[in-house]
C-alpha cells in the first residue's frame, strides 16, 4: 500500500504546475479511476459482470441535481440521498436477477437493459426535465458544492479515489472479501461450502451501485448540467469497465493504472482526431483491443509477474553464489 504513496504525492504536486486543460484531464482521470473502482467491487471481486453501471451513475446525478434545482436541497445532502436511491435500485436489480439465477452474459444484458430503460424514461418524462436536461445555476458557494477554482474539484476527486481504494484494500483482506472472491472463482463450490451466495452478491451490487452514484453527483456538480444521454448513456458503463479490465480487475490498483493509461489516450484522440469522421473512436477502440489481446488478465498482473520473476532470479543468483 505504501508503494503507491509516491503516486498520490505526485498527483498532488503536479496540480500546482498544470494548465487549465491538463487540470481538466486530471479531474477526468481521477473520476474515471473512481468509477472503475466502483465497478471493481462487483465485477472484479464478486465476478458479476455488469454492463449497466450507467444506471447508478445517472441516478446519483439526477437525484442531487433535481433536489437542488427544484427543492433547494443542499447538494451534499442530495448526493447522500442519491447514493441511497442507487443502493435500493441495486437491491431491486439484484433480487430480480440473482433469485432467478442470472449469470454471466445474461446478467450483463439484464443490467444493460435496465440502464437503457432508465435512459428512455428520463429522456421523455417531463418530471425529469425530459430531453432538455437539468442546468444547475452557479452560485460560487462551497456550501452548495460550487467552486470558482477547479482545483477544489480536483482535490475532491482525489479524496474520493483514495477513500474507495482504501475501502477496497480493507475489503480484500476481510472475511467478506474472501467470500466475494470465492463466489467469483467458483460459485457452485462456494455454495457447497456454505457461503450465502445471494447475500454476498446483493452486498456487491448495493455497495457498487451506491458508490457509483457518488460519481454521478460529482459529475453533475462539476459540469453544472446533466441530461439523460450523459447520465445513462452506455459510455458511462464503458468508462467503468474499460479501465478495470485493462488495468486488471480484481486487483486493488488495477483500475487506477487502467485509468492512467486510457484517460490521456481518450482525451488526446478527442482533441486531435474528433473532426475526422469518428477516427478518434477507432484509434481508442483499437488500443483497447490490442491491450486485451496481449494482456488479457490486465497490466497489473503483468507487472506482478515481472516482479515475481525478478525476485526468483535474484534468489537463484544468491543460491548460486552460496553453492
Amino acid at each position: 500500500m505504501l508503494l503507491w504513496l509516491p503516486l498520490v504525492l505526485t498527483l498532488i504536486v503536479l496540480l500546482f504546475f498544470t494548465q487549465d486543460y491538463l487540470l481538466g484531464m486530471l479531474i477526468a482521470l481521477l473520476s474515471s479511476a473512481y468509477l472503475a473502482q466502483c465497478w471493481n467491487i462487483m465485477g472484479g471481486y464478486a465476478g458479476q459482470f455488469s454492463f449497466g453501471h450507467a444506471a447508478f451513475f445517472g441516478i446519483g446525478a439526477y437525484t442531487s441535481s433535481l433536489l437542488y434545482v427544484d427543492l433547494g436541497v443542499n447538494p451534499y445532502v442530495g448526493t447522500i440521498i442519491g447514493a441511497i436511491f442507487a443502493g435500493l435500485v441495486g437491491l431491486i436489480i439484484g433480487n430480480l436477477s440473482f433469485r432467478y439465477k442470472l449469470r454471466g452474459n445474461y446478467f450483463a444484458l439484464a443490467t444493460l437493459a435496465f440502464a437503457e430503460m432508465l435512459r428512455v424514461l428520463f429522456n421523455n418524462a417531463p418530471i425529469f426535465k425530459a430531453s432538455v436536461g437539468v442546468s444547475i445555476p452557479f452560485a460560487n458557494d462551497p456550501v452548495q458544492f460550487q467552486f470558482a477554482d477547479r482545483k477544489a474539484y480536483y482535490f475532491i476527486a482525489l479524496f474520493m479515489l483514495a477513500a474507495i481504494t482504501c475501502f477496497i484494500y480493507f475489503l480484500r483482506k476481510s472475511k467478506m472479501g474472501y467470500y466475494l472472491i470465492a463466489l467469483r472463482d467458483d460459485e457452485d463450490a462456494a455454495a457447497a461450502l456454505g457461503v450465502n451466495i445471494l447475500k454476498y452478491k446483493l452486498f456487491a451490487i448495493v455497495a457498487s451501485g451506491a458508490l457509483s452514484a457518488l460519481a454521478g453527483s460529482f459529475y453533475a456538480q462539476y459540469y453544472s448540467y446533466i441530461d439523460a444521454s450523459l447520465a445513462f448513456g452506455a459510455v458511462n458503463s464503458l468508462n467503468a469497465i474499460a479501465p478495470c479490465i485493462i488495468g486488471g480487475s480484481g486487483t486493488i490498483f488495477g483500475p487506477i493504472l487502467g485509468a492512467l493509461l486510457l484517460t490521456p489516450v481518450h482525451e488526446l484522440t478527442n482533441v486531435y482526431l474528433s473532426g475526422l469522421g469518428g477516427l478518434n473512436m477507432v484509434v481508442y477502440g483499437s488500443i483497447l483491443i490490442l491491450v486485451i489481446l496481449f494482456f488479457p488478465q490486465g497490466i497489473m498482473r503483468l507487472i506482478r509477474q515481472c516482479f515475481q520473476k525478478s525476485d526468483t532470479n535474484s534468489m537463484t543468483a544468491q543460491g548460486d553464489q552460496v553453492c
